[in-house]
């Protein structure tokens, strides 16, 4: 799965732009088993390629531990964490509701 992990990381970082739908796509999958751990490991994989999980952090006003927490697999982070981590990214959270036409 690491290798998995990477190469998806390594995509976003070259594509930046390519992270919006990637945890659009994922909010979307939301409802479904696994959904909530597969949303989580989206952002885990956007927070990486901005520059991990210690400027992400610091950006969005949380402790890197929290945050850490907060992504871990059985994580289950505040709609304030989000929001703060989600916006640090550069992603704001009505642009993953609101489909580009």
């Amino acid at each position: 799965m690491k290798r998995h992990d990477d190469a998806v990381i390594e995509m976003l970082r070259d594509d930046p732009d390519m992270a919006l739908d990637y945890l659009r796509t994922a909010l979307d999958e939301l409802d479904e088993e696994g959904g909530e751990s597969a949303f989580l490991m989206a952002l885990r994989h956007v927070v990486e390629a901005q520059g991990g999980m210690a400027a992400v952090a610091e950006r969005a006003k949380v402790s890197r531990e929290s945050l850490y927490r907060a992504l871990s697999p059985k994580g289950n982070p505040t709609l304030r964490t989000m929001t703060a981590v989600i916006k640090a990214t550069g992603i704001h959270f009505h642009d993953l509701t609101h489909h580009a036409s």
